[in-house]
């Protein structure tokens, strides 16, 4: 499903101050309308539009931070003017265009990238990218391909940014061990008395806490390098170019944190290599595509091989396990604490998420010999 970033501009003032936001950020030109991107959970989201005196249309997207969320929206932006203004700068030495390939935050009167208004709000604005489109969903292998591709191009070219520069701003957003403990915790406290009804999904996961620290394991013991991690690598995070349909652009990167390069490729794997949506009651329809994987990670591979270690590249297939393992025991974890974290539609929604994601990493144990010989082609191609 493709979304354009086109279309009817409401005429109307958007929910946002206008005048707040073109004196902090030097908006000018005449107002000609917005709309709202409603892709994002996070952030409250309007592309504004101006026109100049010369005819000259400029747009600008204009995102409320969620400060329950992002609690310290100086570090966040810390983090996102330093890995925006290093890409802008691999960009452009390579003959790229740096206002196209990645996102320009413009600063605020007083220096920061992020204006606060009467009521405490805090607003950012960046340059809008025109001539782009954006997937719900993975139509095809190829717009898959493509997706790896985009993501992999992302992590090579901040393969050698100072990681010490980043700023944790979610701690242990991808720690599956203490993941895992907070489940043991769920279980012992079973706070709304649903324990007894999920035994089986309880079973499977506490018969897999091996897994859980794998990959901690290997970082400490120095095999797997700490890199820019973007933390949220769904497909509606990159912009596709309109004219060659390839990934331009990598957008929402308020989760981009010190992490590992596995983790950003498991998660996609994850969501977009699965047969079934996330939230699918009937699991027999939940399985893992290998024509899906296969090309996901070719184009990974074609874009990030020459960044990655030997090791990084071994334990790929692993992490779609993993990061699968670990959203099943996010879902149940949450469903045992009486949903108090991830919005649910109806009761049993944490339920049949979790049920999902584990019949998902299910399969992929079953796979993973295929999932291994696949990669191991890929590297090559």
């Amino acid at each position: 499903m493709h979304t354009s970033w086109k279309g009817v501009f409401r005429l109307k003032e958007p929910f946002v101050n206008l005048a707040f936001v073109q004196d902090s950020f030097g908006l000018t030109g005449a107002f000609l309308g917005y709309k709202t991107l409603n892709d994002g959970h996070i952030n409250s989201t309007f592309v504004l539009r101006f026109a100049e005196e010369n005819g000259a249309q400029n747009a600008y997207v204009i995102q409320k931070i969620n400060t329950f969320v992002f609690k310290d929206p100086d570090a966040l932006m810390e983090n996102i003017l330093g890995v925006t203004s290093f890409l802008q700068r691999k960009i452009r030495a390579r003959g790229g265009d740096p206002y196209r390939e990645t996102l320009d935050f413009l600063p605020a009167k007083d220096g920061k990238y992020y204006a606060r208004d009467d009521k405490g709000n805090c607003w950012r604005c960046y340059r809008h990218v025109d001539g782009v489109y954006t997937c719900s969903r993975v139509d095809d292998s190829t717009v898959f391909y493509n997706a790896g591709a985009a993501f992999g191009a992302f992590q090579n070219t901040l393969a050698d940014y100072p990681i010490e520069d980043l700023r944790e701003t979610i701690p242990d957003f991808h720690n599956t061990y203490s993941r895992f403990l907070d489940l043991q915790r769920a279980i012992r406290e079973d706070r709304v008395g649903r324990c007894a009804e999920v035994q089986s999904e309880i079973d499977f996961l506490l018969q897999r806490e091996a897994d859980t620290h794998v990959l901690l394991d290997l970082i400490e013991a120095g095999k797997l390098p700490l890199r820019v991690t973007h933390n949220d690598t769904k497909l509606n995070n990159i912009l596709f170019d309109q004219k060659t349909n390839l990934g331009l652009c990598i957008i929402d990167l308020d989760t981009v944190m010190p992490g590992l390069a596995l983790y950003d490729f498991g998660d996609s794997i994850r969501f977009g290599a699965s047969t079934a949506e996330e939230d699918e009651p009937d699991v027999s329809k939940v399985s893992l595509s290998l024509p899906l994987y296969r090309a996901y990670t070719e184009g990974y591979l074609h874009s990030a091989k020459k960044s990655l270690s030997p090791c990084e590249i071994e334990y790929l297939p692993f992490s779609a396990k993993l990061i699968t393992l670990e959203c099943g025991m996010r879902f149940l974890t949450d469903y045992l604490n009486g949903d108090v974290y991830f919005s649910v539609a109806y009761p049993q929604h944490n339920l049949v998420r979790c049920r999902a994601q584990l019949k998902l990493a299910w399969d992929m144990e079953k796979k993973m010999p295929e999932m291994q010989a696949i990669t191991r082609e890929a590297l090559k191609a």
